[in-house]
């Protein structure tokens, strides 16, 4: 680590800003916050912070962003990952008179004022998100002349900027690009909590691009406030029976994470009916709700926010009394980020983890997802290759890949330099791309041996290490001892047992089954490039009604039995947990003991499946009953599907019409594509048959339920639903097993 010392006169000025900024006059700084002030402000260098949460990372840029401007340079601009940091870091700045703002998608009507702002040089730190360097507005209106007049450049969570890194954004690699448009001597800052020596290599490596010098201030990682715990429970009902009756317990408020939506919903839920007061907070909240969940927490309002990894970096409240997560995070890095939300301010902070069978298809499908495929990216730029601006929906007729991934390949195209996002869309640039396999390959493997090392973290007391030393030894922290307060140092400081109304009342909640089937509305834009000659709304004469499916796939309870069920994501007939996928076999642990079913295809209902469908049926509040029930053909699970049919059939007293028919092969295409593929691959492939045509004609007017086993996409029953009300049903209620999301 290379050390700077500031001068007599820059020391104490810099002390005097800290000072104003905490609030506190006897404030001091930590050791290495000020080797890295002088260094920006003194020797206008770039800089790379490795500190834990709370040793003060901002602290570094606000006391240089004040001691800066009073020298007479330009405006910091600051790059920050989520919202919730922004607005904690405004709030920060304010205290010690620095003028700060943001510009994102939430507060766009206030970007003309901020722009007159900057103009009058009224602003000291303008914050973005890196996202937001890809906006065709900002980048010709704003950055040019941010570049230039720009007195330091701040990149908080610079982790992002590596594929090695656990949270590795696209965007973020823009920052390299950014680096090279700086006037010569305009000071970096770049400051993480969460990486080990190959990002902190990585990022360096960006951050010194052309031979600049980079100081790195890297201290311990040992957080002395936090007592870690692994809690190995049998189901998902024990999980939530232990936390029910024992959230109360925990300190203070605190933060419970979920891997998934709706994880987080349903803790929330049954935690609320267990008397608790908590919210769920994820993606799917709009920004107003987003702030009001936070300020809740902040201000005690709730004992919990039941999060997903939406509620992650950035979010400050010193004082956080606990965090639990109801399953792993992918890697011991990550599980480091997101614990180091708690005990900032506190002596004391637990941090229990309760793993979970279903982690790690959910770690293999967010890793899937976070990798560009090849055959996609060559489908998508030889379509740019007129040189216009495509939109996205017209993209999603040239690849077979799902919005959001579609959306990562386009960022990571740009990065590259391979297109560029205009107005109206994406463009090509002309410029030629070629996949790196090797890199993508590379990051596979390390984020595999990132999830072995999670699995090895989760080990039982009696089989583990010290928990703290684990996370500082993942993280490369030379430091990293025994810390004496863990479960494994001291023995497990948690209870253990579950109270029979708290099993009982989470087993009622997880054994309800039922969640709606929503209809499609509109057909997909572009979809007749593909052959399908239908678009805009679909006609009402043609729709499907709302329908039910017994759980979705992602759900707890029904959700983890229908994945057994159907295997592996429920879209074929492996195991529901790989047990021999690459980088798992190796670890006694693995999966945290999964039972393994080997084969699915050929399973028909059994009782317990068929009366949880008469729950969710006979719960239905439709307003005409089913006059028929109708099956859609199953390739992957012919027997569950015309099975359940038939068994629903008799439970309602109903005729069972048989299954519709399949032309032209059936259906084509895999899970995951994007809806106008997954429409041209059902589109002519299902009807009805003259045996069901005669039998819907003997039936008579009247609903017609139509039974499937996985709703994914939905396409399969809209399209069957429209081939059955065009023979003259009046009605379709679909019905699913289970919902794919």
């Amino acid at each position: 680590m290379t050390t700077v010392a500031q001068t007599p006169d820059t020391a104490a000025e810099a002390l005097e800003v800290l000072r104003e900024l905490t609030g506190r006059p006897d404030a001091e700084f930590r050791e290495g916050q000020d080797a890295a002030v002088a260094a920006l402000v003194e020797k206008s260098q770039r800089a790379l912070v490795v500190q834990r949460t709370g040793w003060g990372k901002s602290a570094v840029y606000f006391v240089s962003t004040a001691l800066l401007r009073r020298r007479g340079a330009g405006p910091t601009l600051l790059v920050s990952p989520l919202l919730a940091l922004m607005r904690d870091q405004v709030s920060a700045a304010a205290r010690a008179g620095i003028r700060a703002v943001e510009i994102s998608s939430s507060n766009v009507t206030e970007w003309d004022d901020i722009a007159a702002r900057l103009a009058a040089d009224e602003v000291d730190v303008l914050l973005v998100s890196p996202e937001r360097l890809t906006n065709p507005r900002f980048r010709e209106e704003q950055l040019p002349g941010l570049v230039a007049r720009c007195g330091l450049l701040v990149v908080d969570e610079a982790h992002c900027v590596s594929d090695w890194g656990h949270d590795f954004r696209p965007d973020y690699r823009r920052i390299r690009e950014l680096l090279g448009t700086l006037p010569a001597g305009t000071p970096v800052l770049a400051t993480t909590a969460t990486a080990n020596e190959r990002v902190v290599a990585d990022v360096a490596e960006q951050l010194g691009a052309g031979g600049v010098e980079v100081t790195t201030v890297r201290g311990p990682l040992a957080r002395d406030s936090l007592r870690l715990g692994v809690l190995r429970l049998p189901t998902d009902r024990a999980r939530l029976a232990w936390l029910a009756a024992h959230l109360g317990d925990l300190p203070g408020s605190g933060i419970v994470y979920t891997l998934t939506v709706a994880a987080a919903e349903e803790t929330a839920s049954l935690l609320r009916d267990a008397g608790h007061e908590v919210r769920a907070y994820t993606g799917r909240l709009d920004d107003a709700d987003r702030k009001d969940a936070e300020e809740a927490l902040r201000e005690n309002r709730v004992k919990a926010l039941v999060a997903t990894s939406a509620l992650g970096m950035g979010f400050d409240k010193p004082d956080l009394g606990f965090v639990v997560h109801l399953g792993a995070p992918s890697s011991p890095v990550s599980y480091y980020q997101q614990v180091g939300r708690a005990g900032r301010a506190v002596e004391h902070a637990d941090v229990l983890l309760l793993p979970g069978p279903e982690d790690l298809a959910i770690w293999q499908w967010f890793a899937t997802s976070s990798m560009p495929r090849e055959d996609h990216a060559a489908a998508v730029l030889t379509a740019m290759a007129d040189g216009k601006a495509w939109s996205v929906p017209r993209l999603e007729t040239v690849a077979d890949v799902r919005r959001s991934r579609l959306e990562l390949l386009l960022k990571v195209l740009a990065v590259d330099g391979a297109v560029e996002r205009v107005q109206g869309g994406w463009r090509s640039t002309g410029r030629p791309w070629v996949y790196d396999a090797d890199r993508y390959a590379r990051v596979t493997r390390t984020r595999e041996a990132e999830q072995r090392a999670m699995i090895a973290y989760a080990r039982p007391v009696d089989e583990a290490e010290c928990r703290m030393a684990f996370l500082q030894e993942a993280l490369d922290d030379p430091t990293a001892t025994p810390c004496g307060r863990c479960d494994v140092c001291t023995g497990p400081w948690y209870p253990t047992e579950i109270p029979a109304g708290a099993s009982e009342a989470a087993s009622a909640a997880l054994d309800r089954p039922g969640v709606e089937l929503p209809p499609r509305t509109q057909w997909p834009t572009g979809a007749d490039r593909l052959g399908v000659t239908v678009k805009g709304k679909i006609a009402p004469a043609e729709q499907v009604d709302p329908g039910r499916a017994v759980a979705r796939l992602t759900d707890l309870g029904w959700g983890q039995r229908l994945r057994t069920l159907l295997g592996d994501d429920g879209v074929g007939g492996t195991v529901v947990l790989d047990l021999e996928a690459p980088g798992i076999e190796e670890d006694p642990d693995a999966a945290f003991d999964v039972p393994v079913r080997r084969s699915v295809t050929d399973v028909g209902p059994d009782d317990e499946l068929l009366r949880a469908c008469a729950r969710v049926l006979g719960a239905w509040d439709w307003a005409e009953r089913p006059a028929a029930v109708v099956a859609i053909p199953s390739r992957r699970r012919p027997r569950l599907v015309t099975g359940l049919a038939e068994g629903l059939a008799r439970l309602g007293r109903l005729p069972y019409l048989g299954e519709m028919s399949l032309a032209h092969g059936g259906p084509t295409g895999g899970p995951g594509g994007n809806s106008a593929f997954r429409l041209a691959g059902v589109w002519q492939r299902i009807g009805v048959g003259p045996e069901l045509r005669d039998r819907l004609a003997e039936l008579g007017p009247g609903p017609v339920l139509l039974v499937d086993d996985l709703a994914d996409s939905r396409w399969t029953m809209t399209v069957a639903a429209r081939e059955l009300r065009l023979a003259g049903v009046s009605r379709v209620l679909p019905f699913a097993v289970a919902l794919a999301a």
